[in-house]
C-alpha cells in the first residue's frame, strides 16, 4: 500500500463526515466499528448502534456544519491519524451559529480506508 498524504485523507474524511451528518446521519454508521467510542459533550458512548442512536436522537433535524480548521497528525505504529476540527454549526431556524470542536482518531481498515476509533465532540461556549 502506498503512503497516503495524511492532510488529503483527513480533508476528504472531514468533507464526507459532515456532509453525511448534515444530510443523512444514519449513513455515519459505516464510519464506526463496535470498538469505536464517541464522547459527546462529556457522555461516553461505545459501539456502532449506540453511537448512531445518539447522533440521530439529537434535538434538531437539520443542521449545516461550516468547517474553519482541520489539523491532522499521523498517530502510532498502526498508521492511525488524529484529526482535529473546529467550526460553526448552524441549526435550522436558528439565527446564531454554535462554535464546535471535534477530534477524530482514525484507524486503517484492511480494505485500505479508515474508520473512526475515537470521536470527541464539544460545543465551545464563549
Amino acid at each position: 500500500m502506498s503512503q497516503m498524504d495524511p492532510d488529503a485523507v483527513s480533508k476528504a474524511f472531514v468533507e464526507h463526515y459532515y456532509s453525511t451528518f448534515d444530510t443523512n446521519r444514519v449513513g455515519l454508521a459505516g464510519l464506526y466499528q463496535e470498538a469505536s467510542m464517541l464522547t459527546f459533550e462529556g457522555q461516553k458512548i461505545q459501539g456502532v448502534q449506540s453511537i448512531v442512536a445518539k447522533l440521530t436522537s439529537l434535538p434538531f433535524n437539520q443542521c449545516k456544519h461550516h468547517i474553519s480548521t482541520v489539523d491532522c497528525q499521523p498517530s502510532g505504529p498502526a498508521s492511525g491519524m488524529l484529526v482535529f476540527v473546529s467550526g460553526n454549526l448552524q441549526l435550522a431556524g436558528e439565527e446564531h451559529t454554535l462554535k464546535f470542536s471535534q477530534m477524530f482518531h482514525l484507524m486503517p481498515t484492511p480494505q485500505g480506508s479508515f474508520y473512526v476509533f475515537n470521536d470527541i465532540f464539544r460545543l465551545n461556549y464563549a
